[in-house]
């Protein structure tokens, strides 16, 4: 039986849309686990936020979780030590889901984390962040191959606090909850319950040989006939039949 890192290692071989395929994009497909309604649950992210590295490929690790936001006087139980904390405690490689909760007037301008918490957050086993809002020394970074995905880049920052460690967020249309299973690449990011591993890899591997086959059958044909022949039973060719 694969180990949990051994399991990760191989999530890794495939890219974002090829695990979204198998977590819920397919419902109707006996590879597809059908683990989210596709349209109302919030289980990948939107547009709203880019990958500043995509020359680090795929990621895979478990989800930490906070919530930043202006200081509140009476509020100031958290800083970002226990963010730490939290990456340090959980199971390793992992990647925080950082929630942004700004003032609109001032959303955009939160150049939040840089090279010194990155460094902080690598040293405990971090190896990225998603974020629903900028972040900024994205030049710094760069060399530490932390990977960053965020709605953008900023050059500063006003004071801000942690309002909340490892509790339920949503970033950039995706809810994730710690513990979760996080995959991100240049395409975005997606998510799923961690005691589904093994699962959808064994099924990514089954989904990839399938889809593989077809590619190549696609690329050999010459007709429309042909093409609807090798979508025939898809969703690809579900309606306008002749």
């Amino acid at each position: 039986m694969a180990t949990e890192q051994e399991l990760l290692a191989a999530l890794r071989e495939y890219d974002t849309p090829s695990v979204t395929n198998v977590v819920a994009t397919y419902p109707t497909h006996p590879l597809c686990l059908g683990l989210y309604n596709p349209w109302s649950q919030n289980w990948y992210t939107d547009q709203s936020v880019r990958c500043m590295y995509p020359e680090l490929g795929r990621l895979a690790g478990y989800a930490v979780t906070c919530v930043y936001g202006l200081p509140d006087p009476s509020y100031t139980r958290l800083s970002f030590m226990d963010v730490i904390d939290a990456l340090d405690a959980s199971k390793k490689p992992t990647i925080l889901i950082l929630e942004q909760r700004f003032p609109p007037e001032i959303a955009g301008k939160v150049g939040l984390a840089g090279g010194n918490m990155t460094s902080a957050m690598k040293a405990v086993g971090c190896i990225g962040v998603i974020s629903n809002g900028p972040s900024r020394d994205i030049d710094e970074i760069r060399p530490m191959k932390f990977q960053y995905m965020l709605s953008g880049v900023t050059p500063g920052h006003g004071a801000m606090a942690v309002h909340a460690v490892n509790v339920p967020v949503t970033v950039a249309g995706m809810d994730v909850s710690p513990g979760e299973i996080i995959h991100m690449d240049e395409n975005g990011a997606v998510k799923f319950p961690a005691d589904k591993l093994e699962a959808v890899v064994n099924n990514l591997r089954a989904f990839k040989e399938e889809e593989d086959a077809r590619i190549e059958r696609l690329l050999k044909a010459r007709s429309a006939a042909e093409v609807r022949a090798i979508f025939a039973g898809q969703g690809y060719g579900a309606q306008g039949k002749k």
